[in-house]
């Protein structure tokens, strides 16, 4: 029986629910303890909740003694479309957040999983195939908020020892819960657009690459990267993550080869500009040789994966 305590912050949003159940299902129901800001989760499985503001460090601090987490996967911020409206905020959330948590981490020695970003990367990164170190000059409050988190992390690593491992999650498609305030969300929006309204407005333009992942890809992967000796693990910083890339045209293409009469239309927003400095596909070599990263889904099972469970969804929803 594993004696492993878990503690996940930021349990309800898109990553959050689907990592909790697969958490419990591997350590026990009461071993993992689900947090959120929210009073009453929306998302996640039947088990032990605590509402928790990550930018209370009292509040944490008086978490931790409570639960004393052997692992901590600290998931709680704001993404980048969120972050840009509301910058202070999203400082505060995500950096803020991130230290509050380290110094627990830091005071009851619990090893940590923190999520960084494509976002990290910026105009004067490499876009194609973007390697693991490379010139890193981000331009949202989201990616300056994971730029610092990866430093903060590695100051800590060094520092003080501690075991944190991250990945710099491309963007991330599931069915189970609602796009979260980022800028690859319309790869999940347009799924539920094709089976409720036969169209779809998207707010970028048709030849935006970017990298994205199912989520059962993601979440095997930091499952993976935790279990990893850390012995095999060469970079403090977070590893660069990758499954496949596409735009918005070749995905709308693949629905409409399901879904004949399904139409798309164009409209950029200020998302545009966010994925424009963004990379359009990931060198995550180092992540499948350190730790043998190898994704399972590409595109077209994807898109079967998603129509599948929108369609399951929708149909209970109306039932």
């Amino acid at each position: 029986m594993s004696m492993e305590r878990i503690l996940l912050t930021g349990a309800d949003g898109q990553i959050g629910s689907e990592l909790t159940a697969r958490l419990r299902e591997r350590f026990g129901t009461d071993a993992v303890l689900a947090t959120d800001l929210r009073e009453k989760p929306e998302h996640l499985p039947e088990g032990p909740f605590a509402r928790l503001d990550v930018t209370d460090a009292a509040a944490m601090q008086r978490l931790f003694a409570q639960h004393r987490p052997t692992q901590v996967y600290h998931l709680a911020s704001l993404l980048s479309a969120t972050g840009e409206r509301k910058p202070q905020l999203a400082w505060d959330v995500n950096v803020g957040g991130l230290l509050n948590v380290l110094e627990c981490c830091r005071e009851h020695s619990s090893r940590l999983f923190w999520p960084s970003s494509i976002a990290v990367f910026g105009p004067g990164t490499p876009r194609d195939h973007t390697p693991q170190q490379t010139i890193i000059d981000p331009m949202t409050v989201y990616g300056i908020g994971k730029l610092a988190g990866e430093r903060w992390c590695a100051y800590y690593q060094t520092k003080h020892g501690l075991d944190i491992r991250g990945l710099r999650y491309p963007g991330l498609i599931s069915y189970a819960t609602p796009p979260g305030g980022g800028t690859t969300d319309y790869a999940v929006a347009i799924f539920f657009a094709a089976l409720r309204e036969g169209r779809y407005t998207c707010y970028l333009k048709p030849d935006t690459r970017m990298p994205m992942m199912y989520m059962e890809d993601a979440i095997r992967g930091t499952l993976e990267v935790m279990d990893a000796s850390r012995e095999a693990l060469s970079t403090m910083e977070a590893y660069n993550f990758g499954a496949i890339d596409f735009t918005p045209a070749e995905l709308a293409a693949r629905i409409r080869e399901r879904l004949p009469d399904f139409t798309i239309d164009y409209a950029p927003d200020e998302r545009q500009a966010i994925a424009d400095t963004w990379p359009r596909s990931i060198d995550d070599s180092a992540a499948r040789a350190e730790w043998g990263w190898r994704p399972q889904y590409g595109l077209e099972q994807l898109v079967d994966t998603m129509l599948a469970g929108v369609k399951a969804g929708l149909a209970e929803a109306e039932a």
